[in-house]
């Protein structure tokens, strides 16, 4: 199976959080057999808010890209043309850009999206939380 994170659920796996706790998510995350993505939008997302104060990240973005891949052992999902296709036709039910393209990619690259945003239910996207 194939999983795509959202930007909140990344960086409560980052943090700790009980949401997203290794207990909880270890089948999915670190079962072996799954394909997880952090999309380039994602780290996008990141890199805007700590540079408006709105996020206190002290790894550096190249830093952090590198362990996602090498100790978590996930990819990580560039913005593609189709993704970008897929997005154009989608209804506008969610207001966050961000948000709006990684469910594009989501349901693209055929990922079940990894997230408790509930707009994300009004798409065509498949869930898991």
């Amino acid at each position: 199976m194939r999983y795509l994170l959202d930007t909140h659920a990344l960086l409560w796996l980052r943090e700790g959080n009980p949401k997203l706790s290794r207990k909880r998510w270890e089948p999915v995350l670190y079962g072996g057999e799954h394909e997880i993505f952090v999309s380039i939008v994602s780290l996008w997302e990141i890199v805007i808010k700590r540079s408006i104060g709105k996020l206190d990240f002290k790894l550096s973005l190249i830093e952090f890209s590198r362990t996602l891949r090498e100790d978590h052992g996930f990819s990580i999902l560039n913005v593609e043309v189709p993704h970008l296709a897929r997005l154009e036709t989608l209804p506008h039910h969610h207001g966050d850009p961000f948000d709006r393209l990684l469910i594009a990619q989501s349901i693209e690259s055929g990922a079940i999206a990894i997230t408790d945003d509930a707009q994300w239910r009004k798409y065509p996207v498949k869930l898991k939380w």
